[in-house]
Parts: C-alpha cells; sequence; structure tokens
C-alpha cells in the first residue's frame, strides 16, 4: 500500500464522488494531496477523512474554470507540498436534454468546467512537473466522451474535447517526461449521474437500461472507477500515455 508514496497530488473535483473517493485511496497509498474543489466544505469533509486515518492532505477553494483562480490553486499546492508530481483534473458538471432544448447556458458551464478546466490546469501546473523533473496528469472524460447517446449532446462534446486534448497534450509534453492519460467511466453509482437519469424517465429506466446495455449488468462503484485512477497515477502505468481508459463493465 505504498504505490503513490512521495507523490505530491493535486485532485480537483474531490469533495463527492468519484474524486473523493480517489483522494481517499491516493492518500492511502502515500501520497500528499492538495483537494481543490468549489464546494469547499465537502472538500474539507475529505481531507478530515484522510487525516483521521493518518494521511496528509489539504483543500483550496477553487473554480476550475476560472483562470486566476485554477493559477492560485497551483501556487497554494506547490507552496504547501513542495512540489507538484500529479495532478488529475476530475472536476465535472452534467446537463441532459434533447439538442433543440439544451438551454446555452448549460452548454457553456460543461464546457467550462469540464473541458476548459483540464487546459487551465495543464496551463499552470506544466512548469511546476517540469520543476519536478516530470510527472502524470489523468483527466477524467467519461464513456460519453468516445460513445454518443441521446440527449447527451453537450456533454459529450465537453468530454469528447478533453480525450482530444488528452491525446495531444500527451504528445507535447512527453519529451519533458510528463504523462497524459484520459480515464472514461461508463455508468458509476454517484449522484453526479442525477440530469442523466432524470432525462431517461427516473430510476427505473435508468436501471432497465443498466440491464440491457451493460455486459456486466450492473453499474461500477466509485472505488472501481479510483482503482483505474490509481493506476494511471502510479507508477504501474510508467509506460503509457496518451491513452484513453475506458471502464465501463463492457458497453465501449
Amino acid at each position: 500500500m505504498d504505490s503513490m508514496v512521495g507523490q505530491a497530488v493535486v485532485i480537483t473535483g474531490a469533495a463527492t464522488g468519484i474524486g473523493r473517493s480517489a483522494a481517499l485511496l491516493l492518500a492511502a497509498e502515500g501520497a500528499h494531496l492538495v483537494l481543490g474543489d468549489i464546494n469547499h466544505a465537502e472538500a474539507q469533509e475529505t481531507v478530515r477523512e484522510i487525516t483521521e486515518a493518518g494521511g496528509k492532505a489539504s483543500s483550496f477553494e477553487a473554480d476550475v474554470s476560472d483562470d486566476a483562480q485554477v493559477r492560485r490553486l497551483m501556487a497554494y499546492a506547490a507552496d504547501t507540498l513542495g512540489a507538484i508530481t500529479t495532478v488529475v483534473n476530475n472536476a465535472g458538471v452534467q446537463r441532459s436534454g434533447a439538442v433543440e432544448h439544451l438551454d446555452v447556458r448549460d452548454w457553456d458551464l460543461m464546457m467550462a468546467v469540464n473541458a476548459r478546466s483540464c487546459f487551465l490546469t495543464a496551463r499552470h501546473v506544466v512548469p511546476h512537473l517540469r520543476k519536478a523533473g516530470g510527472g502524470v496528469i489523468v483527466n477524467t472524460a467519461s464513456l460519453a466522451g468516445v460513445k454518443g447517446g441521446p440527449g447527451m449532446t453537450g456533454y459529450s462534446a465537453s468530454k469528447g474535447a478533453i480525450v482530444a486534448f488528452s491525446k495531444a497534450l500527451a504528445m507535447e509534453l512527453a519529451p519533458d517526461a510528463i504523462r497524459v492519460n484520459c480515464l472514461c467511466p461508463g455508468w458509476i453509482d454517484t449522484p453526479f449521474n442525477r440530469p442523466a437519469i432524470s432525462y431517461l424517465g427516473g430510476e427505473d429506466q435508468h436501471r432497465d437500461l443498466v440491464r440491457r446495455t451493460v455486459p456486466l449488468g450492473r453499474q461500477g462503484t466509485v472505488y472501481e472507477a479510483a482503482q483505474a485512477l490509481l493506476f494511471l497515477c502510479s507508477p504501474a502505468s510508467s509506460y503509457m500515455t496518451g491513452q484513453v481508459l475506458v471502464v465501463d463493465g463492457g458497453v465501449f
């Protein structure tokens, strides 16, 4: 249980769901963490759980779609941790709706929080990773970014942008020993999916869809998604960059 010992990790969107589970897991594996999240109170609760278990973490309130706030987050993390070696871009929002009814403000929100945040984080963290002699960037996209679906045009577009951005960034940063990979979860049992479930017509319709379309016949857990993030962050994936890891129960 020490695959991340000595690693200084920034995780965005770590207050709840996959991000929270990943923070707990990475801390248990020895990483020292800074959690960046707009939901500061919930992020502090994650920090409390980590520190009570003997881990090291702190939180920083930040809107990851805002350039200045992301810059301050990375400066805080570098100062607090002494360096930054790993970044997990996990912050995200989801809105669903038929394309003719999807509000333009929802489209812009998803592009800002989902896609733009990955660009801003990379923009401000790369100098720190170079200073550390290399590092890791993991961007959380979605199955929706590689396989579209009804009512998911805006969300799919924002997550597909993350996939393409990750591939290009990996090629750009490989000479600096900075690895960039992308995680694409499918149906994960988390409140994050409430907008999509509502669009489908409710919990019963959602369960039926999962039974019909997921070969393993169930949703994944946040812990299963977090295990995949740990793999991409750890030396176990040291010869991987520019890759898209789909964790979806066999859908794609």
